[in-house]
């Protein structure tokens, strides 16, 4: 790999810090005690407490996985988020990491090494790396393979306090654009609540004349009812079949290009679970009570265990319905009935069991054309929320790059290769 400067060298991470599995099984959880840190609270350098686990210390194997330090850092081992990283700080010390890896670094600046392990010449390594295997994966050998560029330690430290600062400048935004983006869904949530269950919060309430609440498996054709597809979809393949994860639904990753395939041996064995154009399918694992319409061109395509198709019947308004899953009252009655401490999913009994606020077949029709002409202007805003996210992401990603590989001089903020 060429060095970016004269007085930098390029170095494994393997001669820079020790690198450590984690606890590998888990251990007995309890309510309390030491959070154990897991890939879902991993997100680009970033440690997020959203669906933390906890274990009693005594249960902790410290033998083999000693508790974190400050200044170590856990990198994700597997899965989709694998090669994902953060740097364990005072508020995390302590806790204890699962399946993934620890570096301790014992030659180098931890925050600098946090930075390079986030930059796009690391992560294209570890892509490389990870997708060698049949499912996304990185070893202790192969993230002690990954290489470096390293300035002296003083131009470390300086270039870590200069991302801390401009990272911290580009998150403190990027949280801004989050509540933005809540205020406009909590506004999406009062129009859907007014004109789809008016005067409603939950079943039993009274609704309006003609109207009723409906079990959701009412509503659906009955030759396809709701159900979840394949439990064991092997290792992703380049020619087979479509499947629908609980995760493509909440990313909104619907699409040929984008999701994952299974062969047609295995497929073929849950043909009562294929989806077709227009159908809805739900995230019941997971982000339990997402929900997106299937596109035409995943007509054939198939779902896993974590993800439900609802086929609408002929006599319900299919655009309604969409909308209506999404109302107060409904996912309020989905969240009820989410079950699981570690991994959270609702059942398709119950779900098959949700009450909807039904109106007549025309009335369907009008409400969901006129609730999609009022949210037109906030799906607009949270769009244009998306793009601004995206493009900050993006950013921050190549400010990063840039800093620990010498395109540019952190004293002055410019060099080559960086637009503004």
């Amino acid at each position: 790999m060429k060095t970016p400067l004269a007085n930098w060298s390029n170095s494994r991470i393997k001669h820079l810090a020790q690198v450590d599995y984690g606890l590998g099984q888990p251990p007995r959880l309890s309510e309390s005690g030491v959070p154990i840190l897991r890939a879902t609270n991993i997100n680009r350098g970033s440690i997020s407490e959203a669906g933390l686990i906890y274990a009693s210390l005594r249960d902790l194997p410290l033998d083999r996985a000693p508790l974190l330090k400050s200044g170590e850092i856990l990198v994700v081992r597997s899965g989709a988020y694998t090669g994902d990283s953060a740097l364990i700080t005072d508020e995390w010390a302590g806790s204890a990491p699962g399946y993934d890896l620890r570096i301790t670094p014992e030659r180098v600046e931890p925050r600098y090494l946090a930075y390079c392990l986030l930059s796009s010449v690391a992560m294209q390594q570890m892509d490389i790396a990870k997708n060698r295997a049949a499912q996304p994966h990185l070893n202790a050998e192969e993230l002690g393979e990954v290489t470096v560029d390293l300035p002296e330690q003083s131009e470390q430290r300086r270039i870590a306090e200069f991302l801390d600062a401009e990272t911290a400048r580009m998150d403190r935004l990027r949280s801004t654009l989050a509540r933005f983006d809540g205020d406009v869904h909590e506004r999406e949530q009062a129009v859907l609540a007014q004109m789809l269950h008016p005067g409603t919060e939950k079943p039993g309430d009274s609704l309006p004349n003609s109207w009723k609440w409906t079990p959701l498996a009412h509503l659906t054709d009955q030759f396809r009812q709701i159900m979840y597809g394949i439990v064991l979809p092997g290792p992703n393949v380049t020619e087979g079949v479509p499947i629908i994860k609980g995760g493509d639904v909440a990313a909104d990753r619907l699409s040929l290009r984008t999701l994952n395939r299974t062969t047609r041996e295995i497929e073929s064995g849950y043909a009562r679970s294929r989806v077709k154009g227009g159908d809805i399918v739900i995230a019941i694992r997971g982000s339990v009570g997402e929900i997106a319409v299937v596109p035409d061109e995943l007509t054939g395509a198939n779902l896993t265990q974590d993800a439900a198709r609802i086929s609408v019947a002929s006599e319900v308004s299919a655009d309604w319905l969409r909308l209506v899953l999404e109302s107060p009252a409904v996912v309020h009655q989905i969240k009820q009935r989410v079950t699981g401490a570690t991994i959270k999913g609702i059942n398709i009994w119950d779900l098959k069991r949700v009450l909807v606020p039904t109106p007549s077949l025309a009335e369907q029709a009008s409400l969901a054309a006129s609730v999609s002409r009022s949210l037109g202007t906030h799906e607009a805003l949270r769009s244009r929320v998306a793009r601004h996210s995206a493009l900050l992401t993006e950013r921050r990603q190549a400010l990063i790059t840039a800093a620990v590989t010498g395109e540019i001089d952190v004293s002055t903020a410019s060099g080559r290769g960086i637009e503004e």
